[in-house]
């Protein structure tokens, strides 16, 4: 039997501004990783996605990312390994916080956007990353893309970790993620996504950009939460899961 956690960025709306579809796509997934105020999101947000997420029985994740609101935190920016650990500590504690008045157990930790594939290529980013997770909790997973430097980190640091995949993103050669300002970085196709994802849990392979095969491990699967498609996707990837007799579970319980 297969076990796989399906997890979402979610609660990255912003004052007025709607970013993704979350009380649609709670119901399909069993962790969801919540904005925390840098890229995306605000108080009021973070709160309301923790209450939703409870509601829902969902594991609950902080996603920290840069300082970037504007970018929505997918610029590359030039931050020392002090500073980025700070970043880390600083978000997840305003997360830690809504989670603790609702009676929250925070699941998870799952760095976004410019953050999570930097640290992917840089040791001592990742390491960065890592120590920041494990001074506020050494009992928090690190989520990370699968093969990559942080998950190596965390793994050294004695940190429990999961390897994630995408269901809807092009990979390199090297296992990266292929960037999305170029062609073919999104996966669009529903059906496509969907045997991505199961010969990624069943097989441990993907298929490069390049047309060649790399090995893959899948721990939990993520859908973007503000993808055009992202009911749709998680819908038919849920459902694909249950007839392949796929368990899904939340990371805590892998």
């Amino acid at each position: 039997m297969y076990r796989v956690d399906l997890n979402c960025d979610l609660g990255e709306s912003f004052g007025a501004y709607t970013i993704g579809m979350d009380e649609r796509v709670l119901p399909f997934i069993t962790s969801a990783n919540v904005a925390c105020g840098f890229h995306a999101s605000d108080p009021s947000v973070m709160e309301k996605t923790v209450r939703m997420a409870k509601e829902k029985k969902i594991g609950v994740g902080a996603h920290p990312g840069f300082p970037d609101l504007l970018g929505f935190g997918r610029r590359n920016m030039n931050v020392s390994p002090d500073e980025a650990r700070a970043y880390i500590i600083y978000q997840i504690g305003a997360l830690q916080a809504f989670c603790k008045e609702q009676g929250v157990h925070l699941q998870h930790v799952k760095p976004h956007g410019a953050l999570y594939n930097m640290a992917a290529r840089d040791a001592a980013l990742a390491e960065a990353v890592c120590a920041g997770v494990k001074a506020v909790d050494p009992e928090l997973i690190l989520l990370g893309l699968s093969g990559s430097q942080m998950l190596l980190a965390a793994e050294s640091m004695g940190l429990r970790c999961a390897r994630e995949v995408f269901a809807d993103r092009a990979y390199e050669e090297d296992g990266s993620l292929v960037s999305r300002t170029k062609e073919g970085a999104m996966i669009t196709d529903e059906e496509l996504a969907v045997k991505r994802v199961l010969r990624m849990i069943v097989e441990g392979k993907v298929e490069s950009v390049t047309g060649k095969d790399i090995p893959i491990q899948a721990d939990s699967i993520c859908v973007h939460g503000d993808g055009e498609k992202a009911l749709a996707f998680v819908e038919k990837i849920r459902g694909a899961l249950t007839q392949a007799e796929v368990e899904i579970v939340p990371l805590c319980r892998l």
